[in-house]
């Protein structure tokens, strides 16, 4: 990847809300047990905002942790990008509340949507912004309230989901041996059947009958996800280490999107990386979408698994179906 400025991530916060849904209570609402959850995706439990709680929410607070650990004001940034497939309202944009919930006069932004590649998309739009010296600092947060467009009459997805944040600060770096190295993001547009969510928007407006037929629910095709999923993300992995000269073994810190644990552990597999490098949270956390990946970054830095040098193979997979990767050496 071209770049006139080599661009690190200088600060992460990340935040999910206090409210607990266990795979216990799930046993209570839909006929599923604990250990078919536990065994299928990884997953024990997830945090669930409580009524009234939205994505600009969570994003705000993991926003205050990131510009807290830098030690900087809001108005020192110069955009925030949300990446979220929850927005708080079809418009304003989430970016746009989260910038007046900060306080960060001054500063612009705006949402990309690329469901559970949104953080990754976003991260790199936000790197091409400070690397072209267009900007200093940029905000980049994932960010998503999965609850609130669950059915959980719907045994098939309502384990899958949890609520969460996370936000980035990306800065010029210091010097060229930390930052940013490269990424492949792809889109194949013929999944986008796979895993949508039909009702609400301009194919089919908030009807009752679109209320009625659940059109405002997440839908999946499990297995067509997992498939794609395992193919496409070990494809894109491989693609930028050889792209970049690197053997599986030189990789420190892989972070995948916490979708289900068999589809990350896949991934490592066939890309036969070490398996102390293989970053895992979603058995506390489920799948946050935009979120997965940042609360993965910080549960990795909180365990001692993620320090400054260490090259880091980010990847996902999501609704589209989008796909990224992204390499780089942690700065601090």
């Amino acid at each position: 990847m071209s770049q006139l400025v080599r661009v690190k991530i200088s600060a992460l916060g990340t935040y999910v809300p206090p409210r607990l849904l266990t795979n216990a209570d799930l046993e209570k609402m839909v006929e599923t047990s604990d250990q078919w959850i536990t065994e299928r995706t990884g997953i024990r439990e997830r945090h669930i905002v409580d009524k009234g709680v939205a994505t600009s929410d969570l994003a705000v607070e993991a926003a205050k942790k990131a510009l807290a650990q830098r030690g900087i004001d809001p108005s020192d940034l110069d955009a925030i990008l949300v990446g979220t497939v929850t927005p708080d309202m079809f418009f304003p944009s989430t970016a746009c509340l989260v910038q007046n919930k900060l306080g960060a006069k001054g500063v612009w932004g705006f949402d990309l949507s690329a469901a559970c590649s949104a953080f990754l998309y976003a991260l790199q739009v936000g790197t091409q912004f400070v690397a072209t010296g267009a900007h200093k600092r940029v905000m980049v947060i994932g960010a998503d309230v999965m609850s609130s467009i669950i059915d959980y009459t719907d045994r098939a997805t309502c384990i899958i989901f949890g609520d969460g944040a996370g936000a980035v600060i990306l800065e010029p770096a210091e010097n060229d041996s930390l930052g940013m190295i490269d990424f492949i993001h792809e889109v194949d547009g013929s999944g986008g059947c796979s895993l949508y969510m039909p009702g609400g928007g301009s194919l089919n407006p908030s009807t009752h009958e679109t209320v009625d037929q659940k059109m405002h629910y997440v839908h999946q095709d499990g297995q067509a996800v997992f498939k794609f999923a395992v193919r496409k993300q070990t494809e894109l992995c491989e693609k930028i280490l050889e792209r970049n000269g690197i053997k599986a073994s030189d990789i420190d810190v892989f972070i995948a999107h916490q979708a289900n644990k068999r589809i990350i552990n896949a991934t490592a597999e066939r890309l036969a990386l070490r398996p102390e490098s293989v970053v895992i949270n979603i058995d506390r956390y489920g799948n946050t979408t935009a979120g997965t990946i940042p609360l993965a970054m910080d549960t990795a830095r909180q365990e001692g698994k993620l320090k400054k040098g260490d090259l880091v193979l980010l990847a996902s997979v999501g609704a589209g179906f989008t796909v990224g990767a992204t390499l780089l050496r942690w700065a601090y």
